[in-house]
């Protein structure tokens, strides 16, 4: 996987700390990202990628805790089936697949987020400079960085290409030809559906 140290970029926390709006690698492709918990940021986010506006967008949190924050309170059953896909306990070595698991969220003050569908989809990434990361910005919108219907940028020119001077700020991380995460969907009797592969 890439260097850790890719996202300890001072000037990548603060652009998005100041609600901007950055390029960069994730724990999967290259991703256009903001914060979650700006409503201004993540229309802006839609607006940029032409993305169709019934269709939620994956957010990157840095630990489990984060999903209260969302008004998100896991089942103990829940708990038990997450374990399987994110390690939630730091001392656990395995390194799992990208997984993005889909939970209920009924908060209408998140419907900017959620879209009408009432659920959200988040993925703890592995990387602990990515989780670091997060934990100073605080939980990141991060759909992949391309307009609706085209390809994933591989590389900042392609990613360029799309959004120009539109974007607060591009991170380099070379060539990523990584693939979308599995995504889930965790219902509150943890039992799964797995909707994409």
């Amino acid at each position: 996987m890439r260097q850790n140290n890719i996202w300890m970029n001072k000037n990548l926390v603060k652009v998005l700390k100041e609600n901007g709006v950055a390029v960069m690698p994730t724990d999967t492709l290259y991703g256009i990202v903001g914060k979650a918990e700006s409503e201004e940021v993540v229309n802006r986010i839609y607006e940029l990628r032409k993305r169709a506006p019934s269709k939620p967008c994956i957010v990157l949190i840095s630990n489990i805790k984060d999903l209260e924050k969302f008004s998100i309170i896991l089942s103990e059953k829940q708990k038990e089936a997450l374990e399987k896909y994110w390690p939630l306990d730091s001392a656990n070595d395995f390194q799992p697949e990208p997984v993005s698991v889909v939970l209920d969220c009924f908060d209408e003050k998140f419907s900017y987020l959620h879209r009408g569908t009432n659920s959200l989809a988040f993925r703890l990434p592995m990387q602990i400079g990515l989780q670091n990361l997060l934990k100073e910005t605080g939980p990141l919108v991060a759909p992949s960085a391309n307009l609706e219907g085209l390809p994933p940028a591989l590389n900042i020119a392609e990613a360029k290409k799309y959004f120009g001077n539109f974007v607060d700020l591009y991170i380099d991380g070379g060539e990523i030809k990584g693939k979308a995460s599995k995504v889930i969907r965790l219902k509150n009797d943890g039992s799964i559906d797995v909707l994409r592969d």
